[in-house]
């Protein structure tokens, strides 16, 4: 069943919004259904970041999952963040990221500035 497109207001609409992307879910783009999609997506997306917020990566865990990605071990990051045991402090979340560590990390791994920048679970306690 096709509707017409509207704002997402209520979680009703936005239910219906991801029933209907679901159903359209691999439509070709540049075809009806496509541009559907494409616009159901851009309406989905505003009213989830008004309504349902995702707080950015703790950086530790933003460092973690890249290496995942990349299929990058311990050692790879020993040329961006430093020896050993200064990867392993602060990945274990015992040594923060200096702005040095920061800037490699962004230049080298395309990980964002503003996520590294954050304070991680560690300093929030400490």
């Amino acid at each position: 069943m096709v509707t017409e497109l509207k704002l997402i207001r209520t979680e009703a609409d936005y239910d219906a919004a991801l029933e209907e992307v679901e159903r359209l879910w691999g439509a070709k783009s540049g075809t009806p259904d496509g541009d559907r999609l494409d616009v159901l997506a851009t309406l989905i997306d505003v009213y989830e970041a008004k309504h349902h917020p995702m707080d950015p990566p703790d950086p530790v865990e933003a460092i973690k999952f890249r290496m995942e990605q990349q299929g990058l071990s311990r050692k790879d990051l020993e040329p961006i963040i430093g020896p050993r045991g200064r990867v392993s402090d602060i990945l274990n979340r015992k040594r923060g990221l200096s702005i040095d560590m920061i800037r490699q990390l962004h230049e080298q791994l395309g990980i964002s500035a503003d996520v590294l920048i954050r304070p991680s679970r560690f300093d929030k306690v400490a």
